[in-house]
């Protein structure tokens, strides 16, 4: 062998610019979780603690198969044997290291394979590494703290992960280390971590999901409690069985595994109580993929590029959820990457991806649209400072009404275009004092977001006023945002009565399919503006403005 031709990386930059390969904390614990899953282990308990004078630790314990000292010694190498079960959650033997330093600058390993076994020790301490320029592990006595969390965390045998010297375990320094306000922040990450871990190995810690085996994962001393994010007690999976299963092939044609999909769609949340709408977390950002390699969830959500550029969310989609499965034998098709957090697809797959779920994604879309009108159609709106507006200011320039006929909703009216004028036109008896004027109705079905009405509050006495369509999307899109602004609401209405009082002074037989064609475009150009934009929320329309 040609010595000149071998070239060792420099230990020390290497293994500090092995720490940013893109893991967060959440990211990186579930790293340390994998290879406790893969040791076949059934228990496994993190600890999170800060000493009074803002030293933090992190500890991984599991009651697994264990390691003896040479399988420690293979465990914290760069670039780890291939494990001898290719299923596992393991993949390029790196997890372990990358993970830990990307939180911390010193971890120890401590593992038996049996109750009667001395455990064995080995750490990786940047430090010293930068110090020596060595890829020298350290091998020292337990430390009472490490013998007390494996009393603790570990069963008769298994493995114990240390996260010491974490100097990225919280985002920010405090001024005060180890006070009140660092403690808060420790408390706010093991309650993060626990509900991550309830996601990411929902299946895992599931009874009744017979798809994995169970595992008992706790973050200090408490339960993680799984989350499906599917929701199947009140979603409805929209794919046949035919269509569930996809055949991945090479590019040769050859046939490397199958991966399965099932489209989830979710109810509307506004059909859920509080308690169920906490359970099933609709939002924008949980749309799209959730994908499983070997039932462990390595990506939450998002379209993955097959819908749309990376990152795009759709407010009507967020109904619509992907459950997508593939095993280990798949790694290469999909280019799993080093955290098992993020996957490729080929554009080929990305095609038949985006032709399979079109029909999912309308109805998602469909069920949205749908349940969002019924609910905005439903919100009140406070339309009585028009109305008292409208009645305090009696001089504004508006037709004198003459008669009318309910029957044939005709009526004679006398305006700028002459006296006793027939017209086709709205006419309603009887109606409220306080929306004589200005009314929102749900009864319009030409599709026009306001049309001219005659009204009285008896049978007689009949005034010019307005209706407007609680079902256009004007009024839901604009109006109903604009409820917490009685103003912005009163200033609306009184445009379009303006509108409708403008229309009805200068009708006739001659103009009236003209004034008809301009509500018509009008109402039309509004509907296609306004299609992009999101329905209201329940935080729109949480607030009744001035009623």
């Amino acid at each position: 062998m040609d010595q000149s031709l071998i070239n060792e990386p420099d230990a020390s930059r290497l293994i500090f610019g092995l720490r940013d390969t893109g893991y967060n904390f959440r990211t990186a614990a579930a790293d340390i979780i994998d290879n406790s899953i893969a040791a076949n282990a059934d228990e496994v308990h993190v600890r999170i603690s800060m000493t009074p004078e803002g030293r933090k630790f992190v500890y991984f314990g599991d009651n697994g198969d264990g390691m003896d000292a040479q399988g420690v010694h293979n465990a914290l190498r760069y670039g780890a044997p291939e494990r001898e079960n290719l299923a596992s959650l393991g993949k390029f033997g790196l997890g372990l290291k990358t993970a830990s330093s990307s939180v911390c600058r010193r971890f120890t390993v401590i593992s038996r394979r049996s109750p009667d076994a001395s455990l064995t020790k080995l750490a990786w301490d940047l430090d010293h590494v930068e110090s020596t320029g060595k890829w020298e592990m350290l091998r020292e006595a337990l430390e009472p703290h490490e013998e007390e969390a494996w009393e603790e965390l570990c069963g008769d045998k298994g493995t114990l992960v240390v996260w010491s010297k974490c100097d990225r375990l919280l985002s920010k320094n405090y001024d005060e280390p180890g006070g009140t306000k660092e403690q808060g922040a420790i408390k706010r990450l093991r309650s993060s971590l626990k509900a991550h871990i309830g996601l990411i190995y929902h299946r895992f810690l599931d009874t009744d999901d017979d798809r994995q085996r169970n595992i008992k994962i706790t973050v200090n001393d408490e339960l993680a409690e799984p989350w499906n994010p599917f929701y199947p007690e009140k979603s409805e999976q929209v794919l046949s069985e035919p269509q569930q299963v996809i055949d991945i092939t090479s590019v040769d044609g050859e046939s490397t595994g199958q991966a399965t999909i099932r489209a989830w769609i979710l109810p509307n949340s506004n059909t859920l109580t509080k308690e169920e709408r906490n359970k099933a977390n609709i939002t924008n950002r949980g749309q799209g993929f959730y994908i499983y390699r070997e039932g462990r969830l390595i990506n939450e959500g998002g379209w993955l590029g097959v819908f749309g550029s990376q990152g795009t969310f759709e407010p009507h989609m967020s109904l619509l959820r992907i459950e997508f499965d593939f095993g280990h034998d798949l790694d290469e098709a999909f280019y799993v990457d080093v955290k098992k957090s993020h996957i490729l697809f080929d554009p080929a797959i990305e095609e038949y991806l985006n032709t399979l779920l079109k029909g999912a994604r309308r109805e998602a879309e469909n069920r949205y649209r749908r349940k969002q009108k019924e609910v905005a159609a439903e919100a009140v709106l406070n339309h009585a400072p028009a109305n008292v507006s409208i009645a305090e200011t009696p001089n504004v320039k508006k037709p004198v009404v003459n008669e009318v006929d309910v029957g044939k909703q005709s009526a004679t009216i006398t305006n700028s275009t002459g006296s006793r004028i027939r017209i086709k036109q709205p006419v309603q008896n009887n109606v409220d004092k306080k929306s004589l004027f200005v009314d929102a109705v749900d009864d319009i079905t030409s599709g026009e977001l306001w049309v001219p009405a005659l009204r009285s509050v008896e049978t007689t006495g009949h005034v010019p006023g307005v209706q407007i369509n609680k079902h256009h999307e004007f009024y839901q899109k604009i109006y109903l945002r604009a409820r917490s602004s009685g103003y912005a609401v009163q200033g609306m209405d009184l445009l379009l009565w303006a509108f409708a009082v403008a229309e009805l002074e200068y009708v006739n037989e001659e103009m009236a399919p003209i004034f008809a064609d301009i509500r018509e475009v009008v109402s039309s150009n509004l509907r296609k503006l306004l299609r992009s934009l999101p329905m209201p929320d329940e935080e729109d329309l949480a607030d009744d403005g001035d009623e």
